[in-house]
C-alpha cells in the first residue's frame, strides 16, 4: 500500500502509465473495503472486503484480518458464496459475524435469511450461534458480559419465531405481498416498509452448537426502528437506541430510549420535540450515553448537529449535557475512549472529514489528523494509546490506519491491508475563489497527467445531500473514471455543503437555487482560468441533489456543452409529497420554496443536450421526477429524431446503481454521451444497450 500523503503533494507526470480506472471491467474489480472491529485484547482488527464474484454480476463479501501492529499481512478469514459482514467481537475473542450462508444441515436455498455465525477465537470452523425467519442484523456485543443484541425483521402478530415462520409461509403459500400501513412512511430508500418491522433481540452465546434463545426486547414496535442504531451497556443489563415516534399531520421524529435487557421495560432517556437523537454510544463505566443531537429544522432555520450526554439512569431532557454546542463542526461517528475521558469523533471539516479528540470534562477539540483524509470507524485500542480507523480520501479508497489517541495534526501509520493503493491517472490539487457574498469557496480539482502539455476539457461534478461535501473517495461517483478520459474533473462545495460552519450551511437554506448555483458558477470560473483546463469544452453533471443542480444550470445557463442529471429533483411540488420522507423535506420545503427554487418552471429555456438517468426503484427521489424531467425535455422537440437528449432507465436499480455491469454500463453512457457533445466524438452506444 501506498505512502498516505497529502493530495496536494504528489508528482505530476507528463504520461500516465494504463491505471485500473482506464479499464472498466479493472475498475469494478478493485477490492472495497467497509466497517471495523476490533478484538477485547486488541491484536486483531477485521474489516470486509467486498469484490466481484466470479461472473462479476454482484458483489461478494468477505471478512479479513488485519494485524493491528502492522507487522503480519492481512490474512482472509471467510469464504463463502453468500459473504460475511456485520463483524464484532466477543469478550472471550470469538468473531460474530452475519451471513445468508446455509446451516450445515441445510440445503442451498434460493433465498437464506442472514444468520448469525460464530468463527471461535482459537481458529477453526464457523459455526451457526443463532438464527431467525426474518433475519438478523447489526450485531452488538456487551463488552464484559458478552451479551448479543440483534435487530430481526418480524411480521406484527408474530410472538415467537415458529410464529413468526408460520405466518410468512402462509403468505408465501398464497402469493400474497399486500401490506396494509396505518401511518408513515410506507417506504425508504429503495425497499418498501412491511409487512414485518425490525424488532430488538438479544441473548447470550451458548457453549457447543446450540443456538442463541432470542428474548424479544420489543415484542410491538412498529416503526420505532426504522433505520436505528443500538448499543448495549458493558454488563448486557441496558440497551440504548434511538426510537421513532408518530407525530400529528405525518411526522416523525426520533428520540433516546434505554431497554431493560431482563424484562424489555422501556424509558426515555431523550425526548426534547425540538430535536432528534441518534448514534448513541454508551460509556465504558456505564454510566454516560453520548449521542448526536439534531436540531429540528424549519423553512427559515436549518439543522444544527451537536454532541450531547445522556445519563444513563436517566433524567430529563434539561438534565443532557451540550458537549460540543460551540464547535463549528457537525460530530458524526463517535467512540469512547477506554477511560471514558474523551470521545473520538469524526466530522467533515474543509474538504477532509478528520478525527477529532473531544475531552469529556470541559468540551475542548484537538484535531489529531492532519492530512488530507476522510475517516470512518474509529476504533480505541483498549490500553487508549492508539486509533485505528480506515482512511479514504478524494484520491485513495478506504485502507487501514493507526494513529496515536492523542498527537494533535498527525499522520497517520498505514498499515498492510487487503488491498493496494490503486495507481490513479492523474492529479488532486485544491482551488479556491469567493463567492458574490463575499465568502470564501473551495473545490478539489483532480487532472490528467498530461493537462500540462494539453489543456483539458472540464467536468463540473455537483455532489448530492445536499448537506454533505466531496471530501472521500466514491466508488459510485469516481472522478478518476473521468479523469483517465482526459477530464478534468472539478468537484466543488457550494453553499449548503458541510464542514465549513453552520453559516455556510445556512446561506443556502431554503433557496437552492441562489448562492449554491452562484458558488457552483464561480468555482466553474476559477478553475476555467487554469492553464491545465480547456475552458471552451465544459461539462456539467450530478446526482440526487447534484442532479437538481444540474437541472437548474440547464434552465439557467448555456455556458455548458452537456449536461448529465442523476436521481434528479426536477418538479419540487411533485417530489416533496411523493419521497419517501416527506415530512422531512416538509420542513425546508414550502409551497413558496418549490415554487421560487423549482427547476421545471424552467424547462422552457433549456438548450443544453441532456443526459437523463433514473432507476425505478429509487423511492428517495422517485421515478417520476425522471418520467416528468423526460417528458418536459421531449414535449419541446419539434425534430423527434435529431433530438439531442437521452434517457438512460434502470428498472430494477435504485438511487445508486449498485451491481457491477449495470455500473459500467452507466459510465460507458455518461461517457460516450459527453464525448459527443464536448469532445465533437461520435456517440457511441454501449453494446449491451443495443
Amino acid at each position: 500500500m501506498g505512502d498516505v500523503t497529502d493530495a496536494t503533494e504528489k508528482p505530476t507526470g507528463d504520461t500516465v502509465a494504463p491505471t485500473p480506472f482506464h479499464d472498466l471491467q479493472d475498475y469494478i474489480a478493485l477490492p472495497r473495503l467497509s466497517g471495523l472491529a476490533m478484538s477485547p485484547d486488541g491484536s486483531r482488527l477485521v474489516t470486509t472486503v467486498s469484490a466481484p464474484d466470479p461472473d462479476r454480476t454482484r458483489y461478494l463479501t468477505a471478512l479479513w484480518e488485519i494485524d493491528p501492529s502492522g507487522a503480519r499481512p492481512a490474512r482472509r478469514l471467510t469464504r463463502s458464496a453468500a459473504g460475511e459482514q456485520g463483524a464484532v467481537f466477543t469478550p472471550g475473542g470469538d468473531l460474530l459475524f452475519v451471513s445468508t450462508r446455509p446451516g450445515p444441515d441445510e440445503k442451498p436455498k434460493e433465498r437464506t435469511p442472514a444468520a448469525l455465525w460464530m468463527l471461535p477465537a482459537g481458529g477453526g470452523e464457523a459455526r451457526l450461534v443463532g438464527t431467525r425467519p426474518g433475519g438478523v442484523g447489526a450485531p452488538v456485543v456487551a463488552a464484559e458480559a458478552g451479551t448479543v443484541v440483534v435487530t430481526s425483521m418480524t411480521l406484527p402478530g408474530a410472538i415467537t419465531g415458529s410464529d413468526d415462520q408460520q405466518r410468512r409461509d402462509a403468505r408465501t403459500d398464497k402469493k400474497v405481498t399486500a401490506i396494509l400501513h396505518s401511518g408513515y412512511p410506507v417506504r425508504f430508500w429503495d425497499h418498501d416498509l412491511g409487512p414485518d418491522r425490525p424488532r430488538l433481540l438479544a441473548g447470550e452465546v451458548p457453549a457447543g452448537d446450540h443456538e442463541v434463545e432470542w428474548a424479544d426486547l420489543t415484542p410491538d414496535p412498529g416503526g420505532a426502528l426504522l433505520d436505528s442504531s443500538a448499543d448495549i451497556s458493558p454488563d448486557g443489563t441496558t440497551v440504548v437506541t434511538d426510537w421513532q415516534i408518530a407525530e400529528p399531520f405525518g411526522s416523525a421524529r426520533r428520540i433516546l430510549v434505554a431497554i431493560d435487557v431482563a424484562t424489555g421495560e422501556r424509558r426515555t432517556l431523550a425526548d426534547d420535540p425540538g430535536f432528534e437523537f441518534s448514534g448513541a454510544r454508551i460509556s465504558p463505566d456505564g454510566r454516560t450515553v453520548a449521542v448526536i443531537r439534531e436540531s429540528r429544522s424549519t423553512p427559515a432555520a436549518a439543522p444544527r448537529v451537536d454532541l450531547v450526554l445522556v445519563p444513563l439512569a436517566g433524567g430529563e431532557t434539561p438534565g443532557v449535557r451540550e458537549l460540543t454546542r460551540e464547535w463549528d463542526r457537525w460530530p458524526a461517528e463517535v467512540r469512547w475512549t477506554p477511560d471514558g475521558s474523551a470521545l473520538i469523533v469524526v466530522a467533515d471539516s474543509d474538504g477532509r472529514s478528520p478525527l477529532f479528540r473531544v475531552a469529556v470534562a470541559d468540551g475542548a477539540v484537538t484535531r489529531l489528523t492532519g492530512d488530507d483524509g476522510a475517516y470512518t470507524d474509529p476504533r480505541v485500542s483498549p490500553d487508549g494509546r492508539h486509533v485505528y480507523a480506515l482512511r479514504g480520501a478524494v484520491d485513495a479508497p478506504p485502507a487501514p490506519v493507526r494513529l496515536d489517541a492523542h498527537a494533535p495534526d498527525q499522520r497517520p501509520q498505514p498499515l498492510p491491508g487487503p488491498a493496494g493503493r490503486p495507481a490513479l491517472p492523474g492529479t488532486m490539487s485544491e482551488i479556491t475563489t469567493t463567492a458574490e457574498d463575499g465568502t470564501p469557496l473551495r473545490a478539489w480539482l483532480a487532472l490528467p497527467g498530461n493537462a500540462t502539455d494539453e489543456p483539458a476539457p472540464l467536468l463540473l461534478w455537483i455532489h448530492g445531500g445536499p448537506l454533505g461535501s466531496w471530501n472521500t473517495w466514491q466508488w459510485r461517483w469516481n472522478p478518476w473514471l473521468m479523469v483517465a478520459r482526459g477530464y478534468a474533473v472539478l468537484l466543488p462545495d457550494p453553499a449548503l455543503s458541510t464542514g465549513y460552519g453552520q453559516e455556510f450551511i445556512d446561506r443556502g437554506w431554503g433557496e437552492w437555487s441562489r448562492a449554491p448555483y452562484t458558488d457552483l458558477l464561480a468555482l466553474t470560473d476559477a478553475a476555467q482560468a487554469r492553464p491545465e483546463v480547456d475552458a471552451t469544452r465544459t461539462a456539467a453533471m450530478g446526482g440526487s441533489f447534484g442532479g437538481y443542480m444540474a437541472n437548474w444550470i440547464a434552465g439557467h445557463t448555456d455556458r455548458f456543452a452537456a449536461i448529465v442529471t442523476h436521481a434528479s429533483l426536477w418538479a419540487l411540488d411533485q417530489f416533496g409529497p411523493t419521497t419517501d420522507a416527506a415530512f422531512y423535506w416538509s420542513r425546508e420545503m414550502t409551497a413558496e420554496m418549490a415554487a421560487a427554487n423549482s427547476p421545471h418552471v424552467h424547462a422552457d429555456a433549456i438548450t443544453t443536450p441532456m443526459l437523463v438517468i433514473h432507476g425505478d426503484k429509487d423511492y428517495r427521489v422517485p421515478i417520476g421526477e425522471g418520467l416528468r424531467l423526460w417528458w418536459d425535455l421531449m414535449s419541446r422537440q419539434e425534430d423527434p429524431e435529431g433530438q439531442p437528449h437521452r434517457f438512460l432507465y434502470f428498472p430494477d436499480e435504485n438511487h445508486w446503481i449498485l451491481t457491477p455491469q449495470h455500473a459500467i454500463v452507466w459510465y460507458q453512457t455518461v461517457t460516450g454521451f459527453l464525448d459527443h457533445h464536448v469532445l465533437g466524438k461520435d456517440f457511441e452506444v454501449p453494446e449491451l444497450l443495443y
